[in-house]
């Protein structure tokens, strides 16, 4: 935690204690502030000490492979080397040339969304940014932490600014004359709005994301297909969306507590779920013609295919 943010809490405390009068009200708004607090360090705890989590053994070119790969000095035979090792994997993206994804640092195969982090000298799984302000990489293993923490350090600085608002009034007005609580507001308004603005921008970038199902990175270079590049390639709408973040039990979302849904390798792809399913093609063709008439919230065809073919896809993974 930033000294700015342990001063904020400090006077934080004080300022309702000499502040307030009345006893009840008191309590009210140390119970709220407290909650708020416990979750923004909770938060903050899990984001910089989950540690990223690599790509499993499979990846990783096997003794045998590794010497055949770098013996061989044509690069369409490396190529050629890295397809036939990649065909055991379930391994959709390509780079921009086409070829498999691998890693020379790491010497294996990148799974899918899975980026080399230069800072942590390691591939990451579902890479989205390496972090300076909790000096940690995020990805699959703590994106959710860190979009937990994003959201808690915004309710808490709206929360101090909300409740420091009127005595920053009765200030102006000169109605507030004890002199240590004219330093804590001016102080706690300050710090709290200055970092409320800061974080609003961040947190509404990431909500942008988790709705897009895309990473930084994959904002900024959309993911290459073996069909080309597709920046919505991983979208499976809304919903299911925000369930590979925070998982399908809903208790669960607004807790540090692990609940992204599969381990990081593997990831249902739209572009997949319709060419498994040609009928899909046409599923938007036939609502506009009215023949899918079926009343709104039932499950569609390409939400169930979608789950089927994730299920296969898993099952041939983990096997």
């Amino acid at each position: 935690m930033s000294a700015e943010e342990k001063t904020s809490a400090y006077f934080s405390c004080g300022f309702y204690k000499v502040t307030l009068s009345n006893p009840v009200e008191k309590v009210a708004y140390l119970i709220i502030f407290h909650i708020l607090f416990v979750l923004f360090v909770w938060t903050y705890w899990k984001s910089i000490f989950t540690l990223p989590v690599q790509p499993g053994k499979k990846y990783h070119m096997s003794y045998a492979d590794k010497e055949r790969y770098e013996n061989e000095e044509r690069p369409e035979v490396q190529r050629q080397i890295l397809a036939e090792i990649a065909r055991k994997l379930p391994v959709y993206t390509r780079t921009g040339n086409g070829g498999i994804r691998f890693c020379d640092r790491c010497q294996l195969i990148k799974p899918d969304r899975c980026h080399h982090c230069s800072v942590c000298a390691i591939c990451v799984l579902k890479m989205d940014h390496h972090c300076p302000w909790v000096n940690n990489c995020i990805g699959f293993s703590n994106y959710k932490f860190f979009l937990l923490f994003l959201a808690y350090s915004l309710l808490y600085c709206l929360y101090i600014a909300a409740t420091v608002f009127k005595y920053f009034i009765k200030y102006w007005t000169g109605e507030l004359t004890n002199g240590r609580s004219k330093f804590h507001v001016l102080f706690l308004l300050f710090v709290a709005v200055m970092f409320f603005v800061s974080l609003m921008f961040l947190f509404g970038y990431h909500c942008w994301l988790v709705s897009r199902n895309r990473s930084t990175l994959e904002a900024f270079s959309a993911p290459v297909f073996q069909n080309g590049p597709d920046k919505n390639g991983f979208n499976l709408g809304f919903v299911k969306n925000l369930q590979q973040v925070f998982g399908e039990e809903k208790k669960l979302w607004l807790l540090p507590i692990a609940s992204s849904q599969g381990d990081g390798h593997f990831f249902p792809m739209r572009a997949l779920c319709e060419a498994q399913n040609p009928l899909l093609a046409n599923e938007e063709q036939w609502e506009d013609d009215g023949i899918d008439e079926e009343p709104h919230g039932k499950v569609t065809l390409k939400e169930i295919s979608c789950v089927l073919t994730y299920s296969d896809q898993w099952m041939n993974y983990k096997s």
